[in-house]
């Protein structure tokens, strides 16, 4: 299998997935994230109460569907560089995840329509659920670089 950083375009301090330990070509993954008390996030949430925020459970759990999505190739035998989030449904959390805890990110395929790809997933630490959602991803490519920039300066950020 390709390497993390090939397949996700996330790096340093926003990769959430560590280990790939399975995956089923579009159909499944499982993925690990090891939480160490180094994350960047820990001192602002909380101070002296470490706790990894909801939301980068769910990002964690994305990315391991995002490289599902880019590990699978397509219909046309090309695989996309990118897998955009689209939509977040049906979350909920059970558990709070802290510094020593070992993520399981679980996603599955539910649906695939062309490019849009409906998922569920699940983060848990030792076989306690931790986080559940549903998700949907979209195969895309990144703006051809070599495109000459159109926008003017008041449209620039």
């Amino acid at each position: 299998m390709d390497t993390l950083a090939a397949l996700l375009p996330h790096r340093y301090p926003f990769l959430l997935v560590d280990r790939v330990v399975e995956i089923v070509a579009a159909e499944r993954i499982v993925a690990l994230k090891n939480v160490t008390i180094n994350e960047p996030f820990f001192p602002g949430h909380f101070p002296g109460y470490p706790v990894m925020p909801g939301v980068l459970l769910c990002e964690a759990v994305v990315q391991a569907g995002g490289i599902l999505v880019c590990s699978s190739a397509p219909e046309g035998g090309r695989r996309p560089q990118y897998a955009l989030l689209t939509a977040l449904d049906k979350v909920r959390f059970r558990r709070q995840v802290t510094p020593g805890d070992q993520l399981r990110l679980e996603a599955e395929t539910v649906h695939r329509r062309k490019k849009f790809w409906k998922m569920r997933g699940t983060a848990s630490v030792a076989d306690a659920l931790a986080a559940e959602l549903e998700f949907t991803l979209a195969e895309t490519d990144p703006p051809d670089s070599r495109r000459p920039d159109t926008r003017t300066d008041g449209e620039r950020s």
